[in-house]
């Protein structure tokens, strides 16, 4: 029989506040590739607890609102784009390749920044750089 854990000292748990709903809202992000909706829930969590995080936690936090509106700014872009083409009369496969390769290009990018992201959270290592473009700063590689 395994003895009770010892409660966290105060620093401590204040070090972990909001490390729970950044992990939800991780998964909220990756369910959304089945289920649209849950990314909206996920970016509402993440706006609503941001400043009462703690501050690693915090740039998480902020690097999933920024995955959230690069997302749809990106799919934005990307409808405009995909009716230029078609008011343009090109052959139905240009908007169709166009749209296709944009939908997989969004999944690798969301993907690849919720696994960074979720890598750093379980670590418990903020984002470097929660407003970047592309993966918080980090620099992949196996080793990581």
């Amino acid at each position: 029989m395994s003895a009770p854990s010892a409660p966290l000292p105060s620093d401590a748990a204040e070090d972990e506040r909001g490390k729970k709903l950044a992990a939800v809202v991780y998964v909220l992000y990756l369910g959304s590739v089945l289920a649209v909706v849950t990314a909206p829930i996920g970016v509402v969590f993440a706006h609503l607890r941001r400043r009462q995080a703690a501050d690693w936690v915090a740039s998480h936090l902020q690097f999933q609102i920024r995955t959230f509106w690069l997302g749809i700014v990106g799919a934005v872009l990307c409808l405009l784009a995909w009716q230029l083409l078609g008011w343009l009369s090109l052959p139905a496969w240009a908007p169709w390749a166009l749209g296709y390769g944009f939908f997989t290009a969004c999944l690798i990018w969301m993907v690849g920044r919720c696994g960074v992201g979720i890598h750093r959270l379980m670590a418990g290592r903020p984002i470097e750089a929660p407003k970047s473009l592309w993966l918080g700063g980090a620099s992949v590689s196996l080793s990581d």
